[in-house]
């Protein structure tokens, strides 16, 4: 949140939802307001603006739309393929009795396939600072901060220790979900913002972190997580058993091996599910998921279970590997697992899996793929910094903080955070970038609000209610190659279908009780049955925000008519009926923006 608070308008209206009428505001009312409204934005970690590109995208805008994702997410186009989706749980489309929330991923590619394709570059947001930064890794959380700090004005390079930037975008996701000229078009817009990417130099190995830190201002290790973590399980020095990061990096980076027989996966992430998909492509006649939890603990990209069983991949759940068994040449011939059930929560939540006693049984396996997690890999620090940067479990002291006890060096992305999703670390290192602009500048020279306008007609109807979620097309499983990406992408009446049915949560409607005659007109053309509500009174808390509001049960407690913004479909029938114009409509949106520009 902002830490200049801009003041609250004096002759805002009584019962006013926001601080201010118009402009930019910060309020703790104002916050709330975005968070409570646009779900989408705020289960975001990189709070993209899903309500004002869709808005583009059902006008046909698909290059407006493409900036505004570029904006927050840095990388639309790979996004619009590979993200978590975080966003799409929240939509109010799918909220109970709404229907299907609306397939904001699949928008935010068409904002990415259905625009111009020449390169864009973002507009610096301050003048040349004087200062140098070096960034290690250039993954997504590396490229995001290092872009941002451009946009700040500052030097920054960027250090890769393999030949091609983008990190896990190339070595780890294999090209039937993401093809590789999108990863390049995307990181050739962030190298026009004046970004310097370095490959084939390894840090600690070609460049120290005291070097570093000795030439450049600010130092943000970005390295990701590339230490494997293997389950230490008898037999695991066999043949044939490999984690899936190495099998996913040769794959994608050096010539493929064609696999044959059985091979298992282990795990129930996204590796789990690029190990296997890649070892179907690959020649595999058959192809087994086994994971210790449910699928309901799954962390998979919506979808995807039903894809591989298009790909006559089989799953298995509530089983736990306990060993492996071996053949005369030391190869991998079986696996043993042990039935689980699930337990008591973990620390994130997450029920353990118990072991079932006396249900073991066993697999065979020619090949066994781990996916089993990552930890970030600190070998690389200078001795002289680990006491202050890492722990005696290799993991970094600092946590999930970007700032570190070694005043120049700052984290970003999963180096901090441990195996997470491609949007959590772009919202990490978003967040990382200004926290070191800060330091840099002496200042906070950004600042974050919610921008008000006032509106005109929003467009919606009633009947977008009733659009049904749009598929995504895909080729046919016999034409599932190595390089041929499965989803094929909305063509442009697809995307703007999909695009009208969003609720558009940004427009704000809102009745001046002081101006309203009560002629009860609003209620009559209301679409939803509690859009437009009689109260007796609002609640508050302290800081001003609106928590409910108390019905009114007869006329002589009927005080004021609001509109329930939950219930609210942004049709506009109320205004339009509104005989004395008490209706206001307006835009809310969170900005950024500079600090000096807030007045």
């Amino acid at each position: 949140m902002s830490e200049i608070l801009i003041p609250v308008e004096p002759d805002s209206a009584a019962n006013a939802a926001l601080s201010r009428p118009l402009g930019h505001a910060n309020q703790p009312r104002d916050f709330d307001w975005l968070e409570k409204n646009i779900p989408c934005q705020a289960a975001c970690p990189a709070a993209t603006d899903v309500p004002e590109y869709l808005a583009a995208i059902s006008r046909g805008d698909y290059d407006q739309a493409y900036k505004v994702n570029l904006e927050d997410n840095v990388f639309p186009a790979i996004l619009g393929r590979v993200c978590s989706r975080p966003c799409e749980p929240a939509c109010r489309h799918g909220w109970e009795g709404n229907g299907d929330s609306v397939a904001i991923c699949f928008s935010k590619r068409s904002a990415g396939d259905l625009s111009n394709q020449d390169p864009v570059v973002m507009p610096k947001i301050f003048s040349d600072s004087g200062k140098k930064i070096a960034v290690v890794g250039s993954g997504v959380s590396g490229l995001t901060v290092a872009r941002n700090l451009a946009l700040y004005g500052h030097r920054v390079t960027v250090y890769e220790k393999h030949s091609n930037p983008g990190g896990m975008l190339n070595q780890g996701i294999p090209e039937f979900r993401l093809p590789r000229r999108l990863i390049d078009r995307e990181i050739a817009q962030i190298a026009a913002c004046d970004v310097e990417i370095v490959c084939s130099t390894e840090i600690g190995k070609d460049i120290s972190i005291s070097q570093l830190t000795a030439d450049n201002d600010a130092v943000v290790l970005a390295a990701g997580t590339l230490r494997p973590n293997i389950p230490d399980l008898p037999g695991a020095e066999l043949k044939g058993i490999r984690h899936g990061l190495d099998f996913l990096l040769e794959t994608n980076e050096f010539e493929p091996e064609q696999m044959h027989g059985h091979v298992v996966v282990i795990g129930g992430g996204f590796t789990a599910m690029d190990c296997s998909r890649t070892a179907f492509r690959l020649g595999a006649e058959k192809v087994g998921v086994y994971y210790r939890r449910s699928t309901n603990e799954m962390l998979v990209t919506p979808g995807e279970l039903e894809e591989i069983e298009q790909e006559n991949i089989t799953m298995e759940t509530m089983v736990s590997p306990v060993g492996y068994v071996g053949d005369d040449q030391g190869r991998v011939k079986a696996i043993r697992f042990i039935r689980t059930e699930l337990g008591a929560p973990d620390e994130n939540g997450r029920r353990r899996p118990v072991n079932i006693e006396g249900s073991e049984f066993e697999i065979p396996a020619d090949w066994v793929l781990l996916a089993t997690g990552q930890n970030p890999d600190t070998d690389f620090i200078d001795d002289d910094f680990r006491p202050d940067l890492v722990g005696d479990d290799r993991w970094l002291v600092s946590g999930e903080a970007h700032v570190t006890d070694v005043e120049k060096i700052f984290i970003a992305g999963d180096f901090a955070l441990g195996a997470s999703t491609l949007i959590n670390a772009i919202g990490h290192a978003k967040a990382c970038a200004r926290v070191v602009d800060k330091q840099l500048a002496g200042e906070s020279r950004l600042t974050d609000v919610a921008l008000i306008e006032d509106a005109g007609a929003t467009g919606r109807k009633r009947e977008m209610d009733d659009i049904p979620l749009q598929a995504m097309p895909t080729i046919p499983v016999s034409e599932r190659q190595l390089t041929a990406e499965v989803e094929t992408g909305y063509l442009e009446d697809a995307a703007g279908e999909e695009a009208k049915r969003c609720y558009l949560c940004h427009f704000k409607f809102e009745i001046d009780n002081d101006l309203c005659i009560y002629c009860d007109g609003c209620l009559r053309v209301k679409p939803v049955d509690n859009c437009i509500v009689k109260v007796k009174e609002m609640t508050y808390d302290d800081d001003g925000r609106i928590t409910g509001y108390v019905r009114s049960t007869d006329a002589m407690d009927y005080n004021l008519l609001y509109i329930d913004q939950n219930e609210c479909i942004r049709c506009g029938a109320c205004a339009d009926v509104c005989p004395v114009e008490c209706i206001q409509v307006q835009k809310v949106n969170k900005r950024v923006v500079k600090t000096s520009d807030v007045h």
